[in-house]
């Protein structure tokens, strides 16, 4: 795939020294190491904001309450209740 988009930072001197020290041990090139950085953190990122984490008895918990049948006996008769308008 072409490279076309272009992502610029700046950075102070130490920053700038060290990125590209631990690029040159990684035997890649500065663009390369950001690169592949910055996908490794956005991919973290992205797949924690796609979970949902929580205790194991907090689910158990949960899923105990999503089981349990709750007749809301007032939400029923208001669904059998003939509608005023229809469309």
């Amino acid at each position: 795939m072409p490279k076309t988009d272009r992502i610029e930072v700046r950075t102070d001197e130490t920053t700038g020294e060290l990125i590209r020290r631990a690029a040159e041990l990684s035997r890649a090139s500065t663009s390369q190491f950001i690169i592949a950085a910055a996908v490794d953190r956005a991919e973290a990122v992205v797949a924690r904001a796609d979970l949902t984490l929580m205790p194991a008895a907090q689910f158990d918990a949960m899923i105990e309450a999503i089981d349990r049948a709750n007749p809301m006996p007032n939400l029923a008769r208001a669904a059998a209740t003939p509608r005023r308008f229809t469309g």
